[in-house]
């Protein structure tokens, strides 16, 4: 039995809680003919996703919102999606969890969101109301997931924008208007990989003249590192292999380019070995200590060894312990791990679960940066394709060619590209 399916059926044993005040459980909404569908990329099986014409999404409740889209993106997250990883998972589910777009329709319950204005979405569904909303701590929302078993690992969630519309649950909360001077291809990534980035650094206390070992040189990894050096890190160093150590190269701001450095992990050596290793790399670059900080920018499903790569593979775990196990033991003592797991620790070491940015604890203050131009999201983005192209893209960018970093999805509302914006790409 498929992961996903095998979820789905301890699910129904578990049940679902009754704490949910929203319906999240939609994923197919009446079909009225032709003329009310749309494209949309849609999860076929494991490995396998198509641009599919399905119905378009409706008002269901009165907080509710719907979306014209005008620019999504494909995440690493996606891929777990794409692999199957994910619990409760079926055929057909559409995929996408960073995009905006433009108001189309308001519930009659929301009254800060007004129709033809410019909102990008927080990838978590979240209330408003709850005792962790109020602390700003949306992705732990306490009454906006039914399921019990995804609300115990991953707290909230929002599916459904790579598509030209999408349903927004608690639209007056999960919607964050974009200023006129904030073009979609900046704008974006307010919905999930900015602070996903910023919140890895700031919960696990990047200080002024820390040395910080990232684990991923994908766009998470990289907006961390930017991140750590505008906290004052005096040194980054990134753990991946080529092409995108190559590239990060050449998307670091030039004014922090003397204090990067890379490790290829490909190029060394790992377990017990008298040879060069990832963390003895680590630690000749940190005055023979190691780090102050690691952040696992990553995720855990990309094995190095041969054990766990068949462990993976044939179902028997999703994730691997392989770069955690490398943080643990780079950084010198009493340092401190960043990671999205929970793990015990020894030694002093301090680990942070940073678990799932609470989004609406910072793109306020992420936007601001943008409008002041302290912060381009833009260095980061490497392809703009077209929505119907994005079934190639997925594997594409799985597969890590044409050095493809971040994406622009564009729709057929897509606004002409914004200044700096890679060209249209067409497969």
């Amino acid at each position: 039995m498929a992961a996903p399916q095998a979820a789905h059926v301890v699910e129904k044993v578990i049940g679902h809680d009754d704490n949910a005040i929203t319906a999240q459980d939609v994923s197919n909404f009446p079909d009225a003919g032709e003329s009310d569908r749309m494209n949309a990329l849609v999860w076929m099986g494991k490995n396998k996703v198509e641009i599919a014409q399905v119905p378009k999404p409706k008002i269901v409740e009165d907080r509710d919102v719907i979306l014209k889209v005008t620019g999504s993106t494909v995440c690493g997250s996606d891929l777990h999606l794409l692999h199957g990883s994910i619990l409760q998972l079926f055929k057909g589910d559409i995929l996408g969890h960073e995009f905006c777009g433009v108001a189309e329709l308001v519930g009659r319950q929301v009254h800060n969101v007004r129709v033809g204005k410019r909102y990008v979405a927080s990838f978590q569904i979240a209330c408003g109301d709850c005792f962790y909303c109020k602390k700003g701590q949306s992705s732990q929302c306490e009454k906006t997931n039914a399921n019990a078993m995804i609300n115990a690992m991953y707290g909230g969630r929002t599916a459904g924008g790579q598509a030209e519309y999408v349903r927004v649950p608690f639209g007056d909360v999960n919607l964050l208007e974009l200023p006129d001077d904030v073009p979609d291809e900046k704008g974006l990534y307010l919905s999930d990989v900015l602070a996903t980035s910023y919140h890895c650094v700031k919960d696990t206390g990047v200080q002024k003249g820390d040395s910080v070992a990232i684990f991923g040189a994908g766009p998470v990894g990289h907006m961390a590192g930017v991140f750590a050096l505008d906290s004052g890190a005096k040194k980054i160093i990134f753990v991946d292999t080529e092409p995108r150590l190559s590239s990060i190269k050449t998307r670091i701001p030039q004014k922090y380019t003397s204090q990067v450095e890379v490790i290829d992990f490909k190029t060394v050596s790992s377990g017990i070995t008298n040879s060069k290793t990832v963390v003895s790399q680590l630690k000749e670059l940190c005055d023979n200590r190691g780090p102050d900080v690691a952040l696992e920018c990553a995720a855990g499903e990309y094995a190095k060894g041969w054990l766990h790569w068949l462990e993976i593979a044939t179902g028997a775990e999703t994730d691997t312990s392989e770069i955690v196990n490398e943080m643990i033991e780079s950084v010198h003592s009493f340092g401190r791990c960043g990671i999205t797991g929970v793990y015990v620790g020894y030694r002093g070491i301090r680990f942070i679960g940073n678990g799932q940015a609470p989004v609406h604890m910072y793109w306020k203050d992420l936007l601001a940066a943008i409008q002041n131009k302290d912060l381009d999201p833009l260095q980061m983005v490497s392809h703009r394709v077209r929505l119907e192209d994005l079934d190639k893209v997925y594997y594409m960018f799985d597969n890590k060619e044409e050095n493809m970093h971040k994406v622009f999805v564009e729709t057929k509302f897509s606004a002409p590209a914004a200044q700096g914006s890679p060209p249209l790409t067409r497969y």
